[in-house]
C-alpha cells in the first residue's frame, strides 16, 4: 500500500484529495498547520492513516516533519498562505509569510522526501499552484509570484530526478469553492462577477481537482513530469 502526505488537508482541496486517496487505497497522512485535534478529527472522519501538525512558516518544524511521517511514496504540497493586498502595501511580514509557506517550505520538503523516493526508484511529487500563475490579479501580485516560483522549481527539479523514477508536477486550480473563497462564493454579487470571467460559468468544487492529482500519482501518470495541469473552467483564457 502506497503512502501519501498531503499538506493542508483538513479542509478545501486538501481534504478532498485526502478523502479520494483514502478511497483509492492509499495510506494518507493528514496535515494541519497547528491544530492536532482538527487533524485527528479529519483523520478519523475519512479513515486516514495518520495525522500530523507542522507550521510551514517555521523552518525548524518543516525540517522535523519527515521524522514524524517517515518516507512516503507521494508528496502533495497543497498548503499555502494568501494575502490580498495592493503591491504597494506589501510588507516584510506578509512577504515573508507567503514566501516561507509557499516556496521555502516546498523546497525543503522536496529535499527531505526525495532521497527515499530515489532509493526506492519510485516517487510522485505534486505541488498545488494557482490560475494566478497566468492571470494578473491586482491584489495577488506576491501570491502569484510565489506560485510562479514553485512552478519553476517543479520544472528544474523534474528534469533532474526523472532518471530515478520520480515525477514532479504542478496542478493549478482556478476559482474553487473552498473556505479561502467562502466570502466571495457566498455573496451573490461577488460570485456572479467571478463566474462571469469563467467560460464554464461556475466556481469549481474541491472534488474537481481530485482526478488530475490521482492520475499524476498513479502508474498511469508515470510518463508525465515537469508539467502544469490547469483546472480552472477556462478562467485563464
Amino acid at each position: 500500500m502506497k503512502k501519501v502526505l498531503i499538506t493542508g488537508s483538513t479542509q478545501g482541496i486538501g481534504k478532498a484529495l485526502a478523502t479520494a486517496f483514502v478511497n483509492s487505497g492509499y495510506e494518507v497522512i493528514v496535515h494541519c498547520s497547528k491544530d492536532i485535534e482538527k487533524a485527528e478529527r479529519v483523520r478519523a472522519e475519512i479513515n486516514a492513516y495518520k495525522a500530523v501538525v507542522c507550521d510551514l512558516s517555521n523552518m525548524s518544524e518543516v525540517e522535523n516533519l519527515y521524522q514524524k511521517t517517515g518516507a512516503v511514496d507521494c508528496l502533495i504540497l497543497n498548503a499555502s498562505v494568501q494575502y490580498k493586498e495592493c503591491w504597494m502595501d506589501i510588507t516584510d511580514d506578509t512577504f515573508d509569510k507567503q514566501f516561507d509557506v509557499n516556496v521555502r517550505s516546498t523546497l525543503k520538503l522536496i529535499q527531505a522526501y526525495y532521497p527515499a523516493m530515489k532509493e526506492k526508484g519510485f516517487g510522485r511529487i505534486v505541488t498545488i499552484g494557482s490560475v494566478n500563475q497566468y492571470r494578473n490579479h491586482p491584489e495577488l501580485s506576491l501570491y502569484s509570484a510565489t506560485k510562479c516560483a514553485v512552478m519553476k522549481l517543479v520544472q528544474v527539479i523534474a528534469k533532474q530526478v526523472a532518471p530515478f523514477g520520480v515525477t514532479v508536477n504542478n496542478v493549478a486550480p482556478g476559482a474553487i469553492a473552498t473556505p479561502r473563497n467562502e466570502s466571495v462564493y457566498n455573496d451573490d454579487e461577488q460570485r456572479k462577477a467571478v463566474e462571469a470571467v469563467i467560460p464554464m460559468g461556475r466556481f469549481g468544487m474541491p472534488e474537481d481537482c481530485v482526478g488530475a492529482v490521482l492520475m499524476l500519482c498513479s502508474e498511469q501518470g508515470s510518463y508525465i513530469t515537469g508539467t502544469d495541469i490547469i483546472i480552472d473552467g477556462g478562467m485563464r483564457l
